[in-house]
């Protein structure tokens, strides 16, 4: 059986244990086994990273962003490779694991704009003869903790901006689909970028923790669950390190009566049912204002029979499995107890489409009507393929069931009224917004990032917040001899 290892300057690094089975999702089958990172095999990786920090930090902006284009045509050319990977962990379809590859990209390319994106500031003769300038200087060593369901984008993500800064990375996937990350890393080291400048640890919660309390880590990148987000919000600002951690979602797409009812349907079937409902920017929750909710459940249900379930590796598939059985289980959960609290199962996909291999974690698409707040499948994140129905009679209705929501990630509307559109977009207390868009994830050049138990810490992800949350400001106030003035003087500067 493969061991999946680390990897630390430069190379790949196997320890002795423990270790934690990988799975193919397709076929339930064990397909390798991951090294499980303990606290002295952090310390080694943080180290490596420590150890190279100065170098980097001292590299040149053009040097920085040659290696970067370098890495960026390195991940196209490797793009189906890297996709294969995900498909064989993860589980997504190809086609979806070909669009992640795609959006990490983008965020190589921004970074790949580094010169220009760490301009400084200057004033000259702030007083008489003295000038002042701000420049953004790195951090040091900083670290991510990626989640399953995107192990190639939202690593590229934090490190493309991370390194661009001049900073030295550990990276902390999740260990169910662990390759694509030590792919990444071998990519990366090709490219030429000095070793420790990128490593790779392997891991759980002890790995999680210990990166959290190392004190050579300076900042920490985070995605994943909101309990988890908050925990490692907590530990790492507690021992004074800058923190970005994104949290869950409870993503609502609200469709008003004068919408496309074809189009929003076909929106949420996307949004909803695209990788098993296993992505933190899917819908979950359609809110149906008015006389567009019955024609839109038909739409939605209509849709249905249509989605093709099976191996992420079959062409024919549309749909591929969870990650895990226990996570399968877990959404089937949520299908099979919503008539016990009051809502209606319109489409039911609890159980395995026909066809599919028997050990796979495969579930069908499921849709659920008449769901009201303070119903589990309502309340939690399902993080499945379980669309949930809720109906309001007005506007307002729906703005305030959004506003209620303790998550803020991200919301959608669809319509055809332009005034309704940016009225929505100031009403709504949700960090992405999207209009007739029904995942409004930003391209690289703006952030990513939710509001309220969406997010812990006041930066986004990626984009331009990415720069500024990997680099700090030195602002330098200086006069130079022939300017100093002979006389004494005792006041304080007051640049007047």
């Amino acid at each position: 059986m493969e061991t999946i290892g680390h990897w630390i300057a430069g190379k790949p690094v196997a320890t002795g244990g423990p270790f934690s089975p990988v799975y193919n999702p397709a076929t339930g089958e064990r397909a390798a086994e991951v090294c499980l990172a303990n606290e002295a095999t952090v310390d080694d990786a943080v180290r490596a990273a420590t150890a190279a920090a100065a170098d980097w930090s001292d590299s040149t902006l053009s040097r920085r962003a040659g290696l970067l284009f370098r890495l960026r045509d390195l991940i196209e050319r490797h793009q189906d490779e890297l996709a294969a990977i995900v498909t064989r962990e993860h589980g997504k379809v190809h086609s979806d694991a070909l669009g992640e590859v795609a959006r990490g990209l983008e965020s190589v390319e921004f970074a790949c704009g580094i010169p220009a994106l760490l301009r400084g500031e200057y004033s000259a003769e702030v007083s008489r003869g003295i000038d002042v300038h701000t420049v953004a200087r790195p951090l040091g060593v900083v670290a991510g903790i990626t989640p399953f369901n995107f192990p190639v984008m939202v690593p590229l993500w934090m490190l493309a901006s991370a390194i661009a800064c001049g900073n030295t990375f550990v990276l902390k996937p999740s260990e169910r689909d662990p390759s694509a990350s030590l792919r990444l890393a071998g990519l990366i080291a090709d490219a030429g970028f000095p070793d420790g400048v990128v490593n790779v640890v392997q891991g759980g919660a002890p790995a999680v923790d210990a990166l959290l309390t190392h004190p050579g880590v300076q900042a920490v990148s985070f995605v994943g669950s909101t309990p988890v987000a908050r925990h490692v919000y907590e530990t790492a600002a507690r021992g004074g390190k800058r923190v970005q951690a994104l949290g869950g979602a409870k993503n609502h797409l609200v469709v008003l009566p004068d919408a496309d009812i074809d189009g929003a349907a076909a929106a949420a079937i996307s949004a909803g049912y695209g990788s098993a409902g296993e992505r933190c920017m899917a819908i979950s929750v359609v809110v149906a204002v008015g006389a567009a909710a019955d024609p839109l459940v038909a739409a939605i249900a209509a849709r249905i029979p249509d989605i093709v379930v099976g191996p992420g590796d079959d062409e024919a598939s549309m749909m591929g499995p969870l990650i895990t059985a226990a996570h399968r289980d877990r959404v089937r959960s949520y299908v099979t107890g919503a008539e016990q609290e009051g809502a209606r199962v319109v489409v039911d996909g609890a159980a395995a489409p026909v066809g599919v291999p028997a050990g796979g974690f495969f579930l069908g698409c499921s849709l659920v009507d008449q769901v009201r707040p303070g119903m589990r499948i309502y309340d939690d994140e399902i993080f499945g393929p379980v669309l949930a129905v809720v109906r309001v009679a007005t506007y307002e209705e729906a703005v305030a069931l959004v506003n209620a929501n303790p998550y803020g990630n991200g919301v959608s509307l669809f319509t055809r009224d332009g005034g309704a559109a940016r009225r929505f977009q100031r009403d709504v207390q949700v960090g992405m917004v999207g209009v007739n868009v029904a995942i409004p994830v930003p391209v690289a050049w703006h952030s990513f990032g939710g509001w309220k138990a969406s997010l812990f810490g006041d930066s986004p992800i990626y984009g331009p917040a990415g720069i500024r949350f990997h680099t700090r400001p030195q602002v330098v106030t200086s006069r130079w001899p022939d300017a100093t003035p002979s006389a004494i003087d005792l006041g304080f500067p007051s640049g007047r």
